[in-house]
């Protein structure tokens, strides 16, 4: 074309902008194709607009096309939502995993402690039938054996998960510091590639490539992103913490829990030194092994040695309360270990702390921290937060005493866990069936001489270590029979005498218990007095059996049903658990759909495109032949 000022406009130029277009057009769309399968990558598209028109004559004639931009098809809310349900459901497959590894220890019949429970006092049932037995007194002392083997395998069990917990966790911290690293490398080569393009190009494989580590950065913990205006971004964890700020990244570090060195912990390097963040961290994996932790993992041990130390206890009680083969009193049938009180590595005072059981009935699976604050001590129960302060000690509380000893400094604390090593503490000191403590120290007998139809009960031992435990002693009712008096008759002192009879009533004297029953007449007299012979007596053996059905777990449980609402317990966690995470992977399959939707290659689509950018491939050639043909044509009649 040729306007008055002779001006040409070429319209194959023109044309081969356009070629110029479509074929990028068509490599991108190519690119998208054999991406198809490739993870983390984002649908691309060309963006083209028209070039400067220019003005010949009265009129302006378009120049052609360009390229303005290749474009990542993406929607940040989407990812935003993907890359935080990532992090949901990495926390609750690690947090799943862990509670299926305790619901199995404790709920199978090869570790779990209920058959062995059963199985110990069964045996005891077979020694109150026959006491003098020693196949059932063999039989008592394997039994005790192995209930004690069950609570140390499920104690050394949870030292394992422990310290797989710690392996975790250094295996987490290390792969989070090589995608941080990875990220801020990937930073700093987005922004350089940025910078040859004027600042106009995105290297969008880059982009991809960072997107990629982003997203398995935050399986292992949620992540918040920052992008700037150079390109990159920054990465922040546990509440606002760096680990990526441009081209730099943070290290993260597993430390020693000062107040419990058997657990890791996680921090951030601030200097020289790691600031501890354990208690920011939220989402992912780590939080998952974290959450678990601290959530069930200490209060099952503590459950588990709770059990341990009141069965060693109240067994022991009553044991000692016996008399064995050999006419002794019963020793202690089980050891027992002592609560476990840890003292702050960042202490710098001079306290020490000493930890006592007062009553094992009243004991809870909670750990305690005691701190002082310059002027007070605090004693926190640490499953609900609830404290009392004082000046000093002792501090008593849930059946323990804290004692505390030499001068704190202000900030110390002590960890206190009562329960803790009740587990592995446990173990059985008898050697020798004989010493199985089955019957009664002392007797109880009615003279064949008595008028009336009272009875009296078996002795109840209240104090093994009463001194006239052994001394024969006689209730002698007087003239009338409602009062008695009682009598020493090995030293021949009287106890008490003008005692009013009530019937049933408690009648306590050198340690021991009796009631008598029904009506008695004057004269009639009952005679406690030493067990001599008494091999064949069950008595002890029917009240170490009654320890079965004694609620002695928390004043309100048995020892069965203690273990079954911690089975039950963690049973109901595994339940909830696998169904929250169940309803987060759905939740995550959604939001992965709703952003390939936006983000993902479509092969259909991407052939409609393909043939869509030929056709204009080919007419923009059609377009060039043509304009050749003219002008040539053009030319020839100039020629004439």
């Amino acid at each position: 074309l040729i306007d008055r000022d002779s001006k040409v406009v070429d319209a194959s130029r023109v044309a081969i902008t356009g070629l110029q277009v479509f074929q990028r057009a068509l490599a991108t769309t190519s690119n998208n194709v054999a991406n198809v399968g490739t993870e983390g990558y984002t649908r691309q598209r060309v963006d083209i607009t028209t070039r400067p028109s220019q003005r010949f004559g009265d009129g302006f004639f378009g120049s052609g096309a360009r390229v303005s931009s290749v474009q990542r098809i993406e929607d940040q809310f989407l990812n935003a939502r993907v890359q935080s349900s990532s992090s949901d459901v990495a926390r609750l497959d690690s947090y799943l995993s862990l509670v299926n590894r305790v619901e199995n220890l404790v709920s199978g019949s090869q570790g779990g402690l209920d058959s062995a429970l059963q199985n110990f006092f069964n045996s005891l049932q077979d020694l109150s039938n026959d006491p003098a037995s020693i196949p059932a007194r063999q039989v008592v002392l394997s039994n005790s054996d192995t209930l004690v083997a069950r609570f140390k395998d499920l104690d050394a069990s949870y030292n394992d998960i422990n310290r797989e917990i710690n392996t975790r966790l250094r295996g987490d911290i290390n792969d989070i510091n090589s995608l941080t690293s990875g990220i801020a490398d990937l930073n700093k080569a987005i922004v350089e590639a940025k910078a040859t393009t004027s600042g106009q190009g995105v290297p969008n494989d880059l982009v991809d490539q960072r997107n990629v580590l982003v997203g398995r950065l935050s399986e292992r913990l949620a992540v918040n992103t920052v992008e700037l205006s150079d390109g990159s971004i920054n990465v922040f964890v546990g509440g606002g913490e760096s680990v990526v700020i441009g081209s730099l990244s943070r290290q993260l570090s597993a430390i020693n829990d000062p107040a419990n060195p058997g657990e890791l912990r996680v921090g951030i390097e601030v200097g020289s030194s790691a600031f501890d963040i354990t208690d920011k961290i939220t989402g992912g994996s780590v939080s998952g092994l974290l959450d678990f932790r601290s959530e069930q993992l200490g209060e099952i041990r503590n459950q588990t040695g709770r059990l341990a130390l009141v069965l060693a206890n109240e067994f022991n009680a009553q044991h000692q309360a016996g008399l064995d083969v050999n006419g002794s009193l019963g020793a202690q049938f089980f050891a027992s270990s002592t609560p476990q009180t840890l003292a702050n590595q960042n202490n710098t005072g001079a306290a020490t702390v000493t930890t006592g059981i007062t009553d094992f009935n009243q004991l809870t699976t909670s750990d305690y921290e005691l701190s002082y604050d310059g002027a007070n001590y605090t004693l926190t129960r640490l499953s609900d937060g609830v404290s009392t302060s004082a000046v000093a000690g002792p501090f008593n509380i849930d059946g323990i005493q804290v004692d505390i000893a030499g001068a704190a400094a202000a900030g110390d604390s002590f960890l206190v866990q009562p329960t803790r090593n009740g587990a592995s503490g446990i173990g059985v000191l008898l050697t020798n069936t004989s010493q199985i403590a089955a019957a009664s120290p002392v007797r109880s007998l009615e003279s064949t001489a008595n008028l009336g139809s009272a009875v009296v009960t078996t002795p109840e031992v209240l104090d093994v270590n009463n001194a006239d435990l052994f001394d024969t002693v006689e209730i002698r009712f007087n003239s009338p029979a409602s009062t008695f008096d009682i009598v020493n008759v090995t030293d021949g002192a009287t106890i008490a005498a003008g005692v009013a009879y009530t019937n049933n009533a408690d009648i306590d004297f050198n340690g021991i218990r009796v009631q008598i029953q029904n009506q008695p007449e004057a004269g009639d007299v009952f005679t406690i007095e030493r067990n001599t012979g008494g091999v064949g007596d069950n008595t002890n053996a029917v009240a170490l059996l009654g320890l079965q059905t004694a609620q002695t777990v928390g004043g309100n449980a048995t020892l069965q049903e203690g273990y079954g609402a911690l089975v039950s317990k963690i049973g109901t966690v595994s339940r909830q658990t696998s169904i929250s995470s169940q309803t987060q992977q759905a939740l995550f399959d959604q939001a992965v759909q709703a952003r390939d939707n936006v983000s993902g290659v479509n092969l259909d689509e991407e052939a409609v495109d393909l043939v869509r950018y030929q056709q204009a491939y080919q007419a923009a050639a059609q377009v060039i032949s043509t304009s050749n043909i003219l002008f040539d044509t053009f030319l020839a009649a100039v020629r004439r």
